[in-house]
C-alpha cells in the first residue's frame, strides 16, 4: 500500500470520527480550529504553541510563557481573547505594583455615604500578566485566590470575578536582576508552561510581507464566540472518554516524579488533574471524543516541568526537569488501548 493511500484512508477514518462525535463536542472542535486560523493569521508559523494554548483554553486553565522578549506572547493573548470574543486586560507588572493595583479598592463615595468598590484589572475574562516575576511577592499573591478560585477577597469582601477566568502571565528567562522568582504554590497553579520561540526566515519574511500588505500595526481578528459560548465549549469536555488504562497511565507517570532520585519535590495532584483536562482538550482538538496515549505523551512536559523541584546536585551539573519527565515517558508501559471503550 502506497504511503498516500495510507494517509487517505487516516484522513478519511478522522472524518469520520469526527463525524460520529456527540453534537457539541463537535461544535466544540469546529469553534476550536476556526478560533486557531484566525489566530495563526496574526502569529504565525507557530500552530503546534497555538493548539497547545487552545487545549489550555479549553480546559480552563491558566498558562505561564516563559521566552525571551519580542516573541508576540502579548499579541498571542490578545488575538486569542479577539477571537474569543473575551474581555482582555493586560498588567505590566513591575516592582512598585501594589495588590490594590491589580485587584481594586474601596473608595468612600460621599453622596452614598458608604464605600464603593471599584474594581481593578483582574476583573476580565483573560488577564496578561506581562512579566510577572517583576513584582514583588506581595503581589504575586494577590493573583493566588483569582487563578485558583476566580474570586478575589477585598477588606473581608469576596468578589467573584467575571466568567471564564484566565491567567496568562509572561517571564524574561534571560534576566534575573530586579526580579522576584515565583513562588512554588503559584508555578503549580499554572496548568502549563510553554515557550513561543522564533520564528524561522521564512516565517520571518512573510512577518513582513503581511505587514506591507496590511500597511498598518494593527491586526483584525474576528470573533467566533462569546464568555458563554467558551464556557460551553469547557463544559462540553466533560462527555470525553477516557478509558481506565489511560487514567492509570497519566497517574503513573506523575508518580515516578516523586519517585525519582534526582528529584526532591515531584508534581502534585494538581499536576495530575491538568494532565487529565488538558488530555481531553487535545482530543477534542484533534477531532476526537476519547483520549488516547499520544495525547499524554504530547503535553506531560508542558504540564510538569514547572512542578519538580531538582534536588542540588543534579542541578549544579545542569539536569533539566524535561530530561527528567522524558526518561520517565521512555520507561512507563504505554497502554494498548485505544483510548475508546463502549
Amino acid at each position: 500500500m502506497s504511503e498516500d493511500s495510507e494517509t487517505g484512508e487516516e484522513q478519511e477514518s478522522s472524518v469520520s470520527q469526527t463525524y460520529l462525535m456527540d453534537e457539541d463536542l463537535r461544535e466544540t472542535r469546529e469553534l476550536a480550529e476556526g478560533l486557531l486560523g484566525e489566530v495563526e493569521k496574526v502569529v504565525m508559523g507557530k500552530r503546534p504553541v497555538l493548539e497547545l494554548v487552545m487545549t489550555g483554553i479549553l480546559a480552563g486553565g491558566n498558562i505561564l510563557f516563559e521566552d525571551n522578549p519580542g516573541l508576540a506572547k502579548t499579541l498571542l493573548a490578545n488575538t486569542f481573547a479577539g477571537g474569543l470574543g473575551c474581555d482582555f486586560k493586560r498588567v505590566q507588572f513591575t516592582p512598585d505594583l501594589l495588590p490594590a493595583d491589580i485587584t481594586g479598592i474601596y473608595i468612600f463615595d460621599r453622596k452614598q455615604n458608604e464605600f464603593d468598590f471599584r474594581p481593578g484589572p483582574l476583573f476580565c475574562n483573560i488577564l496578561l500578566a506581562d512579566e510577572i516575576n517583576r513584582a514583588p511577592p506581595k503581589t504575586q499573591a494577590a493573583l493566588l485566590e483569582a487563578m485558583q478560585e476566580h474570586q478575589v477577597t477585598i477588606e473581608g469582601h469576596t468578589h467573584k470575578l467575571p466568567q471564564p477566568f484566565i491567567t496568562v502571565a509572561t517571564q524574561n528567562p534571560i534576566e534575573s536582576e530586579g526580579t522576584y522568582p515565583l513562588p512554588d504554590a503559584q508555578l503549580d497553579r499554572f496548568m502549563m508552561k510553554l515557550s513561543v520561540g522564533y520564528p524561522g526566515r521564512p516565517i520571518e519574511r512573510a512577518i513582513i510581507v503581511k505587514r506591507m500588505q496590511r500597511q498598518k500595526d494593527d491586526y483584525d481578528v474576528k470573533a467566533l464566540a462569546s464568555p458563554k459560548k467558551l464556557q460551553q465549549m469547557q463544559a462540553s469536555l466533560e462527555k470525553v472518554k477516557v478509558d481506565e488504562t489511560i487514567i492509570e497511565y497519566i497517574v503513573e507517570i506523575v508518580t515516578r516524579t516523586r519517585e525519582d532520585p534526582r528529584v526532591a519535590v515531584g508534581s502534585s495532584p494538581r499536576g495530575t488533574q491538568s494532565l487529565f483536562k488538558l488530555s481531553r482538550a487535545l482530543a477534542v482538538i484533534n477531532g476526537r471524543d476519547y483520549v488516547v496515549p499520544d495525547d499524554i505523551k504530547r503535553l506531560a512536559i508542558y504540564t510538569l516541568r514547572h512542578r519538580i523541584i531538582l534536588k542540588p546536585e543534579p542541578r549544579i551539573k545542569g539536569v533539566q526537569p524535561e530530561e527528567i519527565i522524558s526518561q520517565i515517558l521512555q520507561e512507563v508501559e504505554v497502554p494498548t488501548t485505544q483510548g475508546y471503550t463502549d
